[in-house]
Parts: C-alpha cells; sequence; structure tokens
C-alpha cells in the first residue's frame, strides 16, 4: 500500500521539467542492464572469455542482441547519469544532503561495475586497461603490491583475475539496487529539489496523472537505445576489443570507454602516480563536498549556476582529452582543466558557505 502511494499520490513540486526524468530512465536502464546481463552469464565463461562472447555473438540465438544492447546499454546509462548530476548541479540538488551522498556512492559503485564489465571482453583493450588501472593499486604504500597480488590471483594479470571480476561485476548490481532503494527513500522522505528551489506545500501536486505521463518519454529514449544499438553497434567501443588479448603486445595508446576519459585525463594529468590516483578518486568524492554547508537557502544561485557550467564545459574537456596522448600541449591543458575542475567545487562551497552567514 505504502508503494501504491509513493507512485500516486506521493507530492511532486509541478515546475518538475522533464530533465527529472533522467532519474526514472536510470532506473529503466538499471532493469535493462540486469536482465541483458543476467542472460548472456548463460553463455559466459571465464575460462576462454574471449572465445565465449564471439560464441554468444555468433551461435546463441538471439546472443548478438542481448551483448549489443548490453555493452550499448552501458554507454546510455551514463549518458543519463552524467545528465542526472549536471542536472542536480545546476538547480542545488546537494542540499538533499542524504540523497546527493547516497547518489554519489552509487555512482561510483557503478563505475566499478563497468570496469569489470569491460574487463571481461578479454580483448586487447580491455585487458590492457585491466593491467593499467589495477597496477595503480601498487602506488598505495606498503600494503599495494600484496593488494594487486590479491586481486590478480598471481603475479600478472591472467585468468584468476578475471574469475575475480567476473564474480564483482555480478554481485555489485544487487548491491546497487539497494542502494537505489535507499536513494528514492531519502528523496521520498525530502522531495525532489525544484526550479523554484524551495520545498513548501504551496506548489505540490500528485505524482500521478502528470508525472506518470513525464515519464513515460523514458519509453521514447529506450527506443532510441535500441535502434542506436541496432545501426552503431560498436561505433562507441575501441576496434581493439575485436582482437584477442596478447600478453606480449601492448597497444600504442591504452584508452577506456569514453564514460571513464574524464577521470583517465585527470589521472594522467600529474607525473606522481599516488597523487594522480588519489586525483582520480576524488574526481568523483569531491561531489560530497557539495553538501557543505549543510543550508537549502541561498541567494547567490547566479553564481552557482556559472561555476556549474563551468564545470560541465570542463568535464567535456576532460573527456575529449582522454583520447590523446599527455604529450605537448594536452600535458599543460589536462594540467589546467584539472584545476580548473577541482575550483568550480570549491567556489561552489565557498558561496554556499557565504550565503549561509549573510543570509541565514
Amino acid at each position: 500500500m505504502s508503494f501504491f502511494k509513493s507512485v500516486i499520490f506521493l507530492p511532486a513540486s509541478f515546475t518538475l521539467s522533464y530533465m527529472w526524468n533522467f532519474g526514472s530512465m536510470l532506473g529503466i536502464m538499471l532493469v535493462s542492464q540486469i536482465l541483458t546481463g543476467f542472460f548472456l552469464t548463460f553463455y559466459y565463461t571465464s575460462g576462454d572469455s574471449f572465445s565465449s562472447v564471439q560464441y554468444i555473438m555468433f551461435e546463441v540465438n538471439f546472443g548478438w542482441l542481448l551483448r549489443i544492447m548490453h555493452s550499448n546499454g552501458a554507454s546510455m546509462f551514463f549518458l543519463f547519469v552524467y545528465m542526472h548530476i549536471f542536472k542536480g548541479l545546476i538547480f542545488g540538488s546537494y542540499r538533499l544532503m542524504m540523497v546527493w551522498c547516497s547518489g554519489v556512492i552509487i555512482y561510483f559503485l557503478l563505475m566499478g561495475i563497468a570496469f569489470t564489465g569491460y574487463v571481461l571482453i578479454w580483448g586487447q583493450m580491455s585487458y590492457w586497461a585491466a593491467v593499467v588501472i589495477t597496477s595503480l593499486i601498487t602506488s598505495v604504500p606498503y600494503l599495494g603490491k600484496y593488494l594487486v597480488w590479491w586481486i590478480w590471483g598471481s603475479f600478472s594479470v591472467c585468468e584468476n583475475t578475471l574469475k575475480f571480476f567476473y564474480s564483482i561485476h555480478f554481485i555489485l548490481p544487487w548491491s546497487l539496487i539497494v542502494l537505489m532503494i535507499f536513494h528514492l527513500f531519502f528523496l521520498h522522505f525530502t522531495g525532489s529539489s525544484s526550479s523554484l528551489f524551495c520545498h513548501g506545500d504551496y506548489d505540490k501536486i500528485h505524482f500521478f496523472p502528470s508525472f506518470w505521463f513525464k515519464d513515460s518519454l523514458d519509453i521514447f529514449f529506450y527506443f532510441i537505445l535500441i535502434l542506436f544499438a541496432l545501426i552503431f553497434s560498436f561505433n562507441l567501443s575501441d576496434p581493439m576489443i575485436f582482437v584477442e588479448s596478447d600478453s606480449m603486445a601492448s597497444p600504442a595508446h591504452v584508452v577506456p570507454e569514453w564514460y571513464f576519459l574524464f577521470a583517465f585525463t585527470i589521472l594522467r594529468s600529474v607525473p606522481n602516480k599516488l597523487f594522480g590516483v588519489i586525483l582520480m578518486f576524488a574526481s568523483v568524492f569531491v561531489l560530497i563536498a557539495l553538501v557543505w554547508p549543510s543550508s537549502y537557502f541561498t541567494l547567490l544561485d547566479n553564481f552557482l549556476y556559472f561555476f556549474s557550467v563551468s564545470f560541465v564545459w570542463i568535464f567535456f574537456w576532460l573527456t575529449w582529452a582522454g583520447h590523446y596522448p599527455t604529450d605537448y600541449p594536452f600535458n599543460y591543458f589536462n594540467l589546467l582543466a584539472t584545476l580548473f575542475y577541482f575550483s568550480c567545487i570549491f567556489f561552489m562551497c565557498l558561496i554556499n558557505f557565504i550565503s549561509s552567514k549573510i543570509f541565514s
């Protein structure tokens, strides 16, 4: 009965536009990814992973459809994750502390799920991506080499490593579901942040029927995903994933999937490995800093809007620059963009702090 009330009589601000559809679309994409991934596990074997992927593509009935929907669905998932985060930055959703913090944790967990899934292809690019990323753990003082040996299951990336990632990739999505339930619970407890930046009862209407019709637009987006997967099946993938992994020949330039490029650029922006790893993780968790100070009211929204949009443009630069080696002039530009990336968050926190002191 409570679930029925939450989807029918939930009070929601009438100013919620179609940009609030991104959250519901993420729920649809999570279900899609779990279902397609679940069926792919029937035929995937970590012992002969590259051959099993080819078997799914060429021998299993509609295996090709499940595979391209799952791989392109990951890109669609992250596309809406980033749009969801950018919307939250512009409309100040970080003022809802528990909603924002749980969302950042979901985002980080999703990145781990996507990375382990990319390795399972065991193509040339995915294999060397696993080598590069897992080797970063050796930068941890004292325990680094022992941690990476534990993850590898050996002294190098091998079949044991693949089994480890396969288990992680299968288990983590269920943890993601639990976190999303908490995320929705906190959201329904506080209500969504509206474009009016208010939480009064005077702008609330029932969730049904208006927002049911708005959320039905998600069917259109999912139809676009199906068309994209059928027409441009591998346009977002590196050609080297079609080459079986070779531990004796590394690619000239290791490039992750597009949704990791911004973090990859930040990682390479500094020459120190440990500092680069810290910055890479900080690029995600720095978003939690926006909940400070915990004040919902501010009169400096134009300044916040400027830094939010600047943050989005810097994110685009970092994503684009990740495709290229860190040669001149990208090494300087990437370092400057990394500084701007964290500076935008710092100035947004500073503006919120000043606003809370002056106008509270």
